[in-house]
């Protein structure tokens, strides 16, 4: 019987060789992985994006791009865009688009983009994805439809990583149209369609402006979503000694309903009393926030209680994508 060759069997396992390949290999998937934190180069902003990206239903804000970065146009960043679309650019009114339109305007006039974050098909890479539709938002004329591109950019090379958003909530979809846009019967249907899924939702602000609070009414009950924007492990255990210290509440008709990850960032969740407005609930923010605080600062090692808490946190918690 021939004997059998080892050509191509691959590396023994052990050897120097079998580790320098596994080290090639992680170092290339590493690579072509998009980044955990998609925002993470945007601090100010990181946890408002992640936000509008994952579940606020109609916003937009701003951008206030990074200095040396040629700009034509006015540019937002918005929640969704029609069909999902990446971005487009239109021209608006500059007499009733505010200071920032007035400033820009040209007869009367202000090209405007609006760059998409829930988009469909999902990015493979969306921090590139992004920075590639705030680009071309820039300097694209109105009317503009974006088709995609590569990335040439970083997005702290393009929006002020120091800046944080000034986010605009609206309570329907017609911020989608121009002044002078034609709505037709068909996109009218469309629009009230839209219209329906958004429910009741504003930006809280804690004292220590750590993070983004959003409180959503969803009917039968509220929910607070605070996106974190602290290293998981850290904040997890500083919400296991809120929780054994019964601290990981807003008080009296609230209650912790778990916590979820999307985009690299932590997100605590709460069940409140949809009786109470929402600005009925920053006395109870405004002791949470104090609270989170204390914990965060506390490096002791946890307690057998707090252990326990923490695991019960964890085995609740999913992940977003």
């Amino acid at each position: 019987m021939a004997k059998k060759s080892k050509r191509n069997s691959g590396p023994r396992p052990g050897s120097n060789r079998a580790e320098r390949v596994a080290a090639r290999k992680a170092r290339q998937a590493a690579a072509l992985a998009p980044p955990a934190r998609p925002f993470e180069a945007l601090p100010a902003a990181e946890c408002d994006l992640v936000a509008l990206r994952a579940f606020v239903a109609s916003a937009t804000a701003q951008v206030r791009f990074a200095d040396g970065f040629e700009a034509a146009n006015e540019v937002d960043f918005a929640t969704i865009l029609p069909g999902a679309g990446g971005a487009f650019v239109r021209s608006r009114d500059a007499a009733t688009w505010g200071e920032r339109g007035a400033a820009r305007g040209v007869d009367g006039k202000v090209t405007q983009g609006l760059v998409g974050l829930q988009t469909d098909p999902e990015p493979a890479d969306l921090a590139a994805s992004v920075a590639t539709a705030l680009t071309w938002a820039a300097s694209a004329e109105p009317g503009s439809e974006y088709r995609g591109g590569d990335a040439e950019r970083g997005l702290a090379d393009i929006v002020d990583p120091t800046a944080a958003l000034d986010v605009v909530v609206y309570q329907d979809f017609s911020w989608w149209f121009a002044d002078d846009a034609e709505v037709t019967p068909q996109i009218q249907q469309m629009l009230g369609r839209a219209n329906e899924t958004i429910m009741p939702t504003a930006r809280l602000t804690p004292n220590s402006g750590l993070g983004a609070p959003w409180w959503v009414d969803a009917g039968e009950r509220a929910h607070l979503r605070w996106v974190r924007p602290e290293d998981e492990d850290a904040l997890m255990k500083a919400m296991a000694r809120l929780h054994a210290a019964g601290r990981l509440t807003m008080g009296e008709g609230s209650r912790f309903a778990g916590s979820f990850r999307t985009h690299g960032l932590v997100v605590p969740v709460f069940d409140l009393d949809n009786e109470r407005h929402h600005e009925e609930w920053y006395d109870g923010l405004q002791q949470l926030d104090e609270w989170f605080g204390e914990a965060l600062a506390d490096d002791a090692d946890l307690t057998a209680a707090e252990r326990g808490s923490r695991a019960g946190i964890l085995g609740r918690q999913v992940t977003l994508r």
